[in-house]
């Protein structure tokens, strides 16, 4: 019974989450790209945590190092306020040396 009442909604919101995603998906990679010190924006996923809420993971390549908590807290603000983008956790990285991602999705650019 509760598989039923859980997989209903699940399955009226997906067609509208993907339509929505798949349509922002550039606009955001573009948006993150162009971020001031920014070389390079990888593993960025957006998904549907429910039927009114998206989230989002990327990982930043910032040379220069971490931009410090004004910027990730503006970023955040800016993916919402542009894409309606709720829950956003950005992973920066300078991409030098012992610095360079060690996941294995990261490894496979």
């Amino acid at each position: 019974m509760s598989k039923q009442i859980t997989a209903a909604p699940l399955r009226s919101a997906l067609p509208s989450t993907v339509g929505l995603l798949s349509a922002r998906l550039l606009a955001v990679q573009t948006y993150l790209s162009e971020l001031l010190g920014v070389a390079q924006v990888h593993d960025l996923h957006i998904w549907g945590m429910s039927t009114t809420e998206i989230a989002l993971t990327a990982h930043l390549v910032i040379p220069e190092g971490h931009p410090g908590d004004a910027f990730l807290a503006k970023v955040t603000q800016d993916l919402h306020d542009r894409f309606g983008i709720e829950h956003a956790t950005l992973q920066v990285e300078t991409g030098i040396g012992d610095n360079i991602c060690p996941q294995i999705s990261c490894s496979n650019r």
